[in-house]
């Protein structure tokens, strides 16, 4: 299996607790095969091989929250980031499921980090 882990090239959220956040991420970026490539008192950072996709950053508070939406290679690992997430202390913002109204085939789930990010991971296509 080919990864391709986002649409994106790299993002960075402001979190208010760093501890909090790396257990939420490692978790729910773990299906998609990211892991934890750097830590120190005021960041963290997970990727694949030695590129980090998502950075989160201590800060004294967050300015608002954030959208991120990720692409998935398969509806399970929709299923697998949601079920992690929530785990790793996520909260709910939508289960995985078909969304027609975005489009016949978007398969996404929803999961708000500690902070009130908006963290979602999306299939397109059937599997």
């Amino acid at each position: 299996m080919s990864r391709h882990p986002a649409l994106i090239d790299h993002v960075g959220l402001r979190v208010t607790d760093l501890n909090k956040s790396r257990i939420f991420y490692a978790a729910a970026l773990a299906p998609l095969g990211f892991t934890e490539l750097h830590n120190n008192a005021s960041r963290a950072s997970f990727g694949i091989g030695q590129m980090p996709y998502v950075s989160v950053f201590l800060t004294d508070a967050v300015v608002g929250p954030t959208h991120l939406a990720l692409l998935a290679e398969t509806r399970a690992q929709v299923d697998e980031f949601y079920a992690a997430g929530l785990a790793a202390g996520g909260k709910d913002y939508g289960g995985p499921g078909l969304r027609p109204d975005y489009h016949p085939n978007y398969y996404g789930a929803f999961l708000l980090d500690p902070d009130g990010h908006n963290i979602e991971l999306v299939k397109h296509t059937p599997d």
